[in-house]
C-alpha cells in the first residue's frame, strides 16, 4: 500500500481577474476552489493511474470537511487526524501576474501529533510513505524525522518531498525518492547552475548522502533521473502550459505507482514525465486519459 503524509493540507481558492487593481474594488472573472496539499496531490494522481493509496494527515473544522467529502467523491481512502483549528485556505490570484497568498496552518496539540503517528504505526514492510510538503508552523521542529523513525522500524520505504532542513535530515535515512526542482537544488547546496552539466555532481552526491533515487526536475529543460545504475533525462513534451501547481506531485505520483509494481526506476521515471507534464498542460491535476496519451511521447536518454 502506498500512503500519503500532508501535515498542512489546504482549500486552494483559485481567483481569476481581468487586471487587478490593489486599493480599488477588482470583480472576479472566475473562480474554483480545490483540495490542497501536496500529499492530497499525489493520492488524487494515484487514483487516476488506477494505484490505492491511503491519505494521511491532518483535517479540520469546516475546511477540512470540504477537502474529506472531495476525495470521498473521488473514491480515495483517508484516515485523517482531525484537529480542533480550521485547515488553512491559500488563495491563488490569476491575473495579469499571478499572486499567491498561502495561510499559516492550523494550531496542531501534542495529542494530535500523537494519534497521527499513532496513524502511522499500523503501516508494514513493502509499504510505501509519502511525506509531502511544509508543515504548519506550530509543529515542533524534527516532526518529519519523527515520522521517519516509525517507517524505518516498521520496514517501510519512504519519499520526502520537502526541503531544508527536512530534506537534508532525511537524506541518511535512505529515502526511496527525493524530488528537488533544480532551484531548491541550487538552495540546498549554496549554488547556482549556469548548464545542465553542472547539475550532475550534485544529484550524485545526493545519492552519495543516501537517496536511492533523486529526480530533478527542470521545467522547460525536462527532468534528471539520478540512480545507481546512471543518470538519465527526459525529452520535453511540448503543449501550452497551463498550470503549475501540482506538476512536481503529479511526477512523484507517477514514479512511486509505478515502482511500486514494476521495481524499474527508469519506467517509473518515465511514468512520472508522463504525470507531471500532464498536470502542467492542464486546468487541474492530470487525468488518466492525458497521462496515457502522453506516456506515448516520453523518451528516456541515459547520459552517464
Amino acid at each position: 500500500m502506498i500512503y500519503t503524509v500532508t501535515l498542512n493540507p489546504s482549500i486552494d481558492y483559485i481567483v481569476q481577474v481581468d487586471k487587478l487593481e490593489l486599493g480599488a474594488l477588482n470583480r472576479m472573472k472566475n473562480d474554483f476552489k480545490l483540495p490542497g496539499g501536496k500529499g492530497i496531490n499525489v493520492s488524487r494522481i494515484l487514483n487516476r493511474i488506477q494505484t490505492e493509496s491511503t491519505a494521511l494527515g491532518f483535517l479540520g473544522g469546516f475546511t477540512g470537511n470540504f477537502i474529506a467529502d472531495w476525495l470521498k467523491n473521488e473514491q480515495i481512502t483517508t484516515n485523517f487526524t482531525t484537529v480542533q483549528a480550521d485547515t488553512r485556505i491559500n488563495i491563488k490570484l490569476k491575473s495579469d501576474k499571478e499572486t499567491e497568498i498561502n495561510g499559516l496552518g492550523p494550531v496542531i496539540s501534542i495529542e494530535e501529533m500523537e494519534s497521527l503517528k499513532e496513524t502511522l504505526r499500523s503501516i508494514s514492510a513493502n509499504d510505501i510513505v509519502v511525506l509531502s510538503g511544509s508543515t504548519p508552523a506550530s509543529l515542533r521542529s524534527g516532526f518529519y524525522e519523527e515520522l521517519i523513525q516509525i517507517i524505518k522500524e516498521k520496514k517501510a520505504e519512504f519519499v520526502i518531498d520537502t526541503t531544508g532542513n527536512d530534506l537534508r535530515n532525511a537524506l541518511a535515512q535512505k529515502p526511496l525518492l527525493i524530488k528537488p526542482n533544480n532551484h531548491e537544488l541550487e538552495e540546498l547546496f549554496d549554488v547556482q547552475f549556469q548548464t545542465i552539466e553542472a547539475i550532475l555532481p550534485f544529484g550524485k552526491r545526493l545519492l552519495t548522502d543516501g537517496a536511492q533515487h533523486v529526480i530533478i526536475s527542470m521545467a522547460g529543460d525536462g527532468a534528471l533521473l539520478f540512480t545507481n545504475n546512471g543518470v538519465y533525462r527526459s525529452n520535453v513534451l511540448k503543449r501550452p502550459l497551463k498550470n503549475s501547481v501540482g506538476a512536481g506531485d503529479s511526477m512523484i505520483a507517477g514514479f512511486v505507482g509505478r515502482f511500486s509494481t514494476h521495481k524499474d526506476p527508469v519506467e517509473a521515471f518515465k511514468w512520472g514525465v508522463a504525470c507531471g507534464s500532464a498536470t502542467a498542460f492542464s486546468d487541474d491535476l492530470a487525468s488518466e486519459a492525458f497521462i496515457r496519451e502522453l506516456i506515448e511521447e516520453v523518451v528516456i536518454e541515459k547520459i552517464d
